[in-house]
């Protein structure tokens, strides 16, 4: 878990323009309607035609069945509201749910003493997975793009001190793909809000002695900013008790109340809540270092690189040849990179620039374009012209499915760094080595060299707090889309 950013030292954050908020059910109101019938049809239409295939009685009956117990158990799951379409990993949602359908129908033939399942009527169960996870991921991108476009968003006013209401919204601001949208703040006390967004009133630091108060003024700025929740930060002047007598003002008013406890980039599996003694507590389970799923992720490294290495073995002829053919000096390029730990290690590609290239780096320091540690040129005069095309592919990475093999390396995790970048590493930087380096990782399929160093981090701490298993598969798919759009590869 990385520091969080509302604890930082306060900074001045640019200055944001307001945000048009247009009506929120405008860019929503068919989604739930549309999802019904796909998942309706999905199931029963295959289901009807199966159990006529097989000539089983009642085909309409158990299409009718069908038909209602997937929505049900998507209802269940409360996978028809706004949070569950703006997820991206619903994917996982949707076949959970399906198994549970399965299970439920082969429960109901056996309490109804229905003769032995026939294949053919669950294989029809299949449609009702594919149409409903094409409907969710749909959905998903629209929503996603009617968030860039200022709709489906959800206005609100954070109260706190005006250095978290800063954190508050420059986090918010960093990406596009939620909800919320800040209209307004009530910072307390007289400290100068410095991102631009417009204050309404502000709170006593002191507590004050009549709890209304705080609500008079709360409760003013959502009214006349028509916000739809309440963002609170927690801190020396907004006590747990100041915060009930808040939350009790908003909730008997009808608003909703988020509190803010500033952790940062913890995936939501990792968090859970309990309370003991009338307090609430949020626990935060470590990342996953060990265990099965870490020996799984083992062994799909090492299999996954030999059945790569021998599917591609004709493209690393070609491209040997090519390489040597193409400028003078050896095919392979082997560089000491760091990994988990800080172990360093060799790593290979194919050679994309002259001979004696880090020689000439020195030189070329001051048309760096890279705003962290790394070096970065979009005109690097030390790459050979095939070597353009073999970055622009990601095709000069391919050797390092070796350092896979020999378990220098992941198929998908952070960036190897150089051992020059972590001689200046800070001790949030060097949380990239707890992990093994990768082949891909969402680095790779996020932007590459056009990200800015803060971002690059950002996306591997990201990874190194909330790896998963389900997660890299992910990496793995967007990979193909990020190697042919070669965007950000030079």
């Amino acid at each position: 878990m990385r520091p969080s950013h509302i604890a930082a030292p306060r900074q001045a954050p640019v200055s944001l323009p307001p945000v048009p908020v247009r009506p929120r059910a405008g860019a929503a109101r068919w989604y739930g309607p549309v999802s019904v019938c796909v998942d309706a049809a999905g199931a029963a239409l295959p289901v009807a035609a199966a159990i006529v295939e097989v000539q089983e009685p009642h085909p309409l009956r158990l299409a009718a069945v069908a038909a209602v117990l997937w929505p049900l158990t998507r209802v269940a799951g409360r996978r028809y509201t706004p949070s569950a379409w703006g997820d991206g990993g619903g994917l996982r949602a949707v076949l959970g749910d399906w198994l549970l359908l399965v299970g439920a129908l082969a429960t109901l033939r056996v309490l109804c003493g229905l003769s032995s399942v026939p294949a053919e009527a669950f294989t029809a169960l299949i449609p009702a997975l594919a149409l409903t996870a094409v409907c969710h991921k749909v959905i998903h991108r629209h929503l996603l793009a009617a968030r860039r476009d200022g709709r489906a968003l959800r206005p609100a006013v954070v109260v706190g001190a005006a250095a978290t209401v800063d954190a508050v919204v420059g986090q918010l601001a960093q990406r596009t793909d939620h909800e919320h949208v800040i209209v307004g703040s009530c910072p307390v006390g007289d400290d100068e809000v410095l991102s631009g967004v417009p204050v309404y009133r502000r709170l006593s630091r002191e507590v004050p002695a009549d709890p209304g108060q705080d609500a008079a003024a709360v409760l003013g700025a959502v009214d006349e900013l028509s916000a739809e929740l309440v963002f609170v930060v927690p801190g020396p002047q907004m006590s747990g008790e100041r915060l009930r007598w808040l939350s009790w003002a908003l909730h008997d008013r009808g608003h909703q109340l988020v509190v803010v406890p500033g952790v940062v980039d913890v995936a939501r599996r990792r968090v859970r809540l309990t309370s003991a003694a009338g307090l609430t507590m949020l626990h935060v389970v470590p990342p996953l270092r060990r265990g099965v799923p870490v020996l799984a992720k083992a062994v799909l490294d090492r299999v996954g690189a030999l059945l790569l290495l021998a599917l591609l073995a004709p493209l690393f002829l070609v491209l040997t040849l090519a390489v040597r053919l193409g400028s003078p000096g050896p095919a392979f390029y082997r560089q000491i990179r760091v990994g988990r730990h800080n172990t360093r290690f060799p790593m290979w590609k194919f050679r994309t620039m002259v001979v004696g290239a880090d020689r000439l780096k020195a030189g070329l320091e001051a048309a760096n374009e890279n705003d962290g540690h790394m070096f970065k040129m979009r005109s690097d005069p030390r790459v050979t012209p095939l070597g353009r095309v073999l970055r622009r592919y990601s095709l000069d990475e391919l050797p390092q499915l070796f350092n896979v093999l020999l378990g220098h390396m992941s198929l998908v995790g952070p960036r190897p760094p150089v051992p020059e970048e972590v001689a200046e590493y800070n001790e949030v930087e060097m949380r990239r080595l707890h992990v093994k380096p990768g082949l891909t990782g969402l680095w790779q399929v996020s932007g590459r060299s056009d990200l800015s160093w803060h971002e690059t981090v950002a996306l591997d701490l990201r990874y190194v707090d909330n790896w998963t298993l389900a997660g890299d598969l992910h990496v793995v798919a967007r990979t193909a889309r990020a190697v042919l759009d070669g965007q950000g590869a030079y």
